[in-house]
């Protein structure tokens, strides 16, 4: 059948009741509705949009931190609704964070460990829903510009975030944890300065963190910034150093990030933007 295009009427939905008249706003609602439907819930309602599952959850940013805003006003119990992995620390500065299968653990400097509870808070933490996207099995030992070196090579693109799993025997690893701060808050690079720093041999554990691309540095950490923890989950720290004799690194990679910026007056009121920010977050981190 022929005829002038422009006379012809485009077929009715086949989900509009016969003789409802068409309408075309109502016709795009319903497809967008179906398509949003379908992108976050399967067939009984789960969700299952494997993107939005492993987005990259940022409370506050790591040049707030570099000004001494240490007290944040998310919950650990918060932030484990955005994710089973990740790092960050604590209010007052008080130890190092790490968080693996859902579980977040806290580092003190006093050389402690023990499961963060629920109510403590954060001024600072980055986390993800861990889905391994590359493995690497790494059978010699590997100092740490081995394992970056290897890190970096098994990934797409250094324009992502990556978060990483780095699990074995050490034979050497180097940590540091920061110490509790009292107000007036002193600079991240002064609260570090003089920092405790432990060395363990022979221990069995986990590296825990994030490959983040240089774009970002300053709202978070660019680079390589990694947490241990031992396995018995007895002592850990910020990675300074290491020498992994064998394991496994796992990657899951991400385009999506969350930054969840404080209301807190000492963030409305800080320097995001000081002139040398990498400079005082190579000092601050021990790079």
């Amino acid at each position: 059948m022929t005829g002038d295009p422009a006379d012809r009427q485009p077929p009715e939905p086949r989900d509009r009741p016969r003789g409802r008249t068409a309408d075309p706003a109502r016709d795009r609602f319903l497809r967008w509705a179906r398509t949003l439907l379908s992108h976050h819930h399967g067939e009984h309602g789960v969700h299952q949009d494997a993107d939005l599952a492993r987005t990259v959850y940022q409370t506050s940013t790591m040049s707030a931190l570099l000004d001494g805003v240490y007290d944040g006003d998310v919950t650990i119990a918060d932030l484990l609704t955005h994710g089973d992995f990740g790092l960050g620390t604590f209010n007052h500065l008080d130890g190092e964070m790490v968080i693996l299968e859902g579980v977040c653990y806290h580092l003190r400097a006093d050389g402690t460990a023990g499961v963060a509870a629920p109510g403590d808070r954060t001024p600072f933490a980055v986390v993800t829903r861990f889905v391994p996207d590359v493995t690497v099995r790494v059978g010699a030992p590997a100092t740490r510009d081995d394992l970056v070196a290897l890190i970096d090579k098994s990934i797409t693109s250094t324009n992502l975030i990556h978060a990483i799993k780095i699990s074995g025997v050490f034979a050497g690893v180097r940590t540091r944890t920061v110490m509790a701060q009292t107000p007036p808050y002193p600079s991240l690079t002064d609260a570090t300065a003089h920092e405790p720093v432990t060395e363990s041999t022979g221990v069995t554990g986990t590296l825990a963190g994030f490959r983040t691309p240089d774009y970002e540095q300053g709202i978070s950490v660019a680079g390589h910034h990694l947490h241990f923890i031992d396995d018995e989950h007895s002592h850990g720290g910020h990675l300074l150093d290491c020498e992994l004799a064998h394991g496994v690194i796992e990657v899951s990679s991400s385009a999506d990030l969350h930054l969840s910026l404080p209301t807190t007056e000492s963030f409305l009121a800080a320097n995001l933007s000081p002139s040398d920010v990498a400079a005082q977050i190579r000092r601050s981190e021990g790079g």
